[in-house]
């Protein structure tokens, strides 16, 4: 790759973070971005309610925002404060540590080809395929990794957990997230990347390299992403963001995947939950009711059995 456009420090460069329900994590991994050298010009963070973000409220280097609970609904907030005066917004996952090139490695590129409107950076180590990652783990990993090359690949969608897109064609063309997606907006990124694609070029980016933690406090119950599962590919798949093809095999992968974990009693995921979800989802499909909106109806369900004096009782 040639180098970068001297007018690369010209971009602004906002890292907006969406969280709930992991203060400690979203404490840990702000500081973390805090110190990165070069910093960027914002860090805006967005949660459901203030003990979301404790340790952060004095914090000067911190925007942080209150706003309705879902990562949808959280991001959409962060690009109406980002759009104001930056130029490229990052989107991280709370549980994302990204590498000390991870930040000016985006700025290079979006500086150099104009045509790129999202991107995604290369994940050395994933903790959501497993048990999950420290942060120290994550650091472990990044300073141990072998040098990347400086490569600009097409793919067809970011990776949710390091995202970033440019904001002049999100302003420009109304784009936002889908609310319709709620609570831990299951392949919102899928959506948002295809949505956006269509002004512009969706790549990765190699030498914006970083590790996904996969805290595993915070996600949805495993009934409730079941669900999603199935809920989720479907609804895009109408939208016209995701194909036929590509949403029935990420469905069957994830039902084949839920279904060998069952019966495997894979003790790092609920995955009988997840099956769960998956057929209840195949139930409300056939009856004509499927709807990813279905799981604020099942997290309803699952809070009033959670406060049911008999059900509490043989939880403890």
């Amino acid at each position: 790759m040639t180098t970068p456009a001297p007018n690369s420090s010209k971009l602004k460069i906002a890292v907006g973070i969406a969280s709930a329900g992991r203060p400690a994590t979203l404490l840990e991994t702000v500081t973390y971005i805090e110190n990165l050298q070069p910093h960027p010009e914002r860090i805006i963070v967005c949660v459901p309610g203030m003990d979301d973000a404790l340790g952060l409220a004095n914090r000067e280097s911190v925007e942080l925002m209150v706003g309705p609970r879902g990562l949808t609904c959280q991001r959409n907030r962060i690009i109406e404060a980002a759009s104001e005066d930056m130029d490229v917004l990052i989107f991280l996952d709370d549980d994302f540590i990204p590498a000390p090139g991870f930040i000016p490695r985006m700025a290079a590129v979006f500086a150099e080809y104009p045509d790129v409107v999202i991107a995604t950076g290369d994940v050395l180590a994933d903790g959501i395929l497993g048990k999950g990652l420290t942060q120290s783990e994550a650091i472990h990993v990044i300073e141990t990794a072998d040098e990347r090359g400086e490569q600009v690949t097409e793919v067809y969608n970011a990776y949710g957990c390091n995202m970033a897109v440019r904001l002049a064609p999100i302003v420009g063309h109304g784009l936002a997230f889908d609310e319709e997606l709620p609570l831990y907006g299951w392949l919102e990124d899928i959506d948002f990347s295809r949505s956006i694609a269509r002004y512009g070029r969706s790549v990765r980016i190699s030498g914006a390299c970083g590790v996904h933690l996969g805290v595993k406090s915070g996600r949805q119950p495993g009934k409730r992403l079941g669900y999603s599962q199935v809920a989720n590919p479907v609804h895009l798949m109408r939208k016209g963001t995701m194909s036929w093809p590509r949403a029935m095999a990420q469905i069957g992968r994830n039902i084949l995947a839920n279904t060998r974990g069952a019966l495997l009693n894979d003790s790092a995921v609920d995955r009988r939950g997840r099956l769960n979800g998956n057929f209840l989802a195949l139930s409300d499909l056939l009856m004509g009711r499927a709807s990813p909106m279905r799981i604020l109806e099942l997290s309803q369900s699952s809070n009033r059995e959670m406060s049911s004096p008999s059900i509490a009782a043989k939880r403890r």
